[in-house]
């Protein structure tokens, strides 16, 4: 997940932060979490402030200051209407558990009961593609199909229990940890020319140098001249990703966050605070290294406001994908213990995120602690179940992760572009950086794939929207399952040559080898089988 600074020395347009283009994806995150915004639209509109860029962190102009000014009032406006579907989705961890109930025994504490308050909403499936409208109703759950009809929703399924496998999980060895982390980079790698391009964009270049279905490094070598002008790479990626260039791993974020929460849990430990977090991130991190959530939470954090309301003030972003992409360093580190991978997620998360922002993060933590905790060839399924039972079950990114795993599993013997279509068609209008599709693309790939590393990489980046970060997770889980680096094919990890570019301190040009003997003093004892499973 990237972004940049637009515009040349006279005219910086900085991206994910210039208030005329934040109102436009509050705007945007206001429509999708159910405020009424009209009247607000409605005034920017008049006073002659756009949408927000569809794709590109700026605008190509700079506003003039009136219009700034009221973007800035505006945004404060937005901040006081109250989200209908709060109630489905919370942000404070104990109203997250208590919704849960599957919520994961182990280091999270006993399973809870579902609240009996809570109206009750109904999972998506691909026999019907809903995604859900706002506000609900109080007697039941209004969702919108893809054709605009309103429907009432039935009860929402109990998630089920994380099976229980082996009698103990799996002691976590260095081997595994450093095929977690290969199979981060080369998923990351793999994506990262093609990040920002339409779906369309990606299957056209890919099948014009016979490369689809999608099975190795994206290249420009025989790619017709008006292909390569109608879908361009990634301006900054393409030098340093594309086949014929790649030469180790090129610095990214969804390779810096592992690294800064590595260091995070060197320096604080596991009980390490959201305030320290912060403090890591000032001490460590460029800010312009940092992008969408994270540059807004940054510039917060510089302008005195603390943690947790870094992730709520001007910060439209709150709920894409930056807080997912943090996430693996958690669950690598509490092997076969989802829920106690989930909570550590979350004081991380919440420095940036919310609800949806934050379940992102606490699913994939969750899903990595299962696989950490499972031998090689381990269940894939089982890892989703694990991530899938933090997540309120009402909330839209449940409903999403469950329509990826059921289309998968509908198309389980056809290729992977049916999958994906309709995932698109369901899920198409959020933004391609927003953590809902992008969770349910990648539970689609792990899915489909059944565990298989080079079928999980390619599905995830195939499926387009945040292409990067969705190889990136899916080579995290599906490296870990493999168990050892030498399960990984050769034509994903040789051209990474065992070096990292980050400017991470203290961390350019690390090896993925010892990156993993760093790792693997930071992960918690493998809990006890009656700690791990559920009852």
């Amino acid at each position: 997940m990237r972004g940049a600074a637009a515009g040349g020395a006279a005219d910086l347009r900085l991206t994910w932060v210039q208030p005329e283009d934040l109102i436009g994806h509050e705007l945007a995150q206001a429509a999708r979490d159910g405020r009424d915004a009209t009247e607000i639209e409605q005034r920017w509109r008049e006073a002659g402030g756009h949408l927000a860029p569809p794709r590109a962190g700026a605008s190509p102009a700079a506003a003039p200051a009136r219009l700034r000014a009221l973007a800035d009032e505006l945004l404060d406006e937005l901040a006081l209407l109250e989200s209908p579907l709060a109630v489905y989705e919370p942000t404070d961890l104990a109203a997250i558990k208590a919704m849960c109930p599957a919520w994961p025994s182990g280091g999270g504490g006993p399973r809870t009961p579902r609240r009996p308050d809570v109206p009750s909403r109904t999972a998506c499936g691909p026999q019907d593609l809903k995604v859900f409208a706002a506000p609900p109703p109080d007697d039941g759950a209004q969702l919108l199909d893809t054709k605009g009809t309103l429907t009432t929703s039935g009860p929402a399924p109990e998630e089920p229990g994380v099976p229980g496998g082996s009698p103990r999980p799996a002691p976590l060895t260095v081997a595994r940890l450093h095929a977690a982390w290969l199979g981060r980079a080369a998923g990351c790698l793999l994506g990262k020319p093609v990040e920002k391009l339409p779906l369309a964009g990606i299957r056209a270049l890919a099948a014009a140098t016979g490369n689809w279905p999608l099975r190795t490094w994206f290249t420009a070598k025989g790619l017709p001249a008006d292909l390569a002008a109608a879908y361009p790479w990634n301006r900054r990626s393409a030098p340093t990703s594309l086949a014929e260039n790649i030469d180790g791993m090129p610095e990214d974020d969804d390779l810096n966050y592992p690294l800064l929460n590595l260091l995070l849990l060197q320096r604080h430990g596991r009980d390490f605070t959201t305030a320290q977090v912060a403090e890591l991130w000032l001490d460590e991190l460029p800010a312009g290294r940092t992008f969408t959530a994270e540059r807004v939470a940054y510039g917060n954090l510089l302008r005195g406001i603390e943690p947790p309301h870094t992730a709520r003030h001007h910060n439209p972003f709150r709920e894409w994908i930056g807080a997912s992409i943090r996430a693996d360093v958690h669950g690598w580190t509490h092997p076969g213990d989802p829920a106690a991978a989930a909570e550590q997620a979350y004081r991380d998360a919440v420095l940036t995120h919310t609800a949806n922002g934050v379940y992102g993060a606490m699913f994939v933590a969750a899903t990595l602690a299962t696989a950490a905790g499972q031998g090689a060839d381990g269940d894939v399924h089982a890892c989703l179940r694990a991530g899938l039972s933090v997540v309120p079950p009402r909330s839209r990114l449940a409903d999403a992760v469950r329509l990826g795993i059921a289309v998968a599993g509908e198309h389980d013997r056809t290729g992977f572009d049916p999958v994906v279509d309709l995932l698109h068609s369901a899920l198409g209008h959020y933004h391609w950086v927003h953590v809902v599709p992008n969770t349910a693309l990648l539970a689609a790939a792990l899915t489909h794939a059944d565990g298989d590393f080079t079928g999980s990489i390619c599905r995830a980046v195939s499926g387009g929207w945040d292409t990067d970060s969705n190889g990136a997770t899916a080579g995290s889980v599906a490296g870990l399952l493999a168990g050892h680096p030498g399960r990984l094919p050769e034509r994903w990890t040789a051209p990474l040559k065992n070096r990292l570019a980050t400017s991470v301190g203290g961390f350019d040009g690390v090896g993925f080898d010892a990156l993993a003997e760093l790792t693997h003093p930071l992960a918690a004892p493998t809990p006890a089988p009656e700690e791990s499973l559920h009852p």
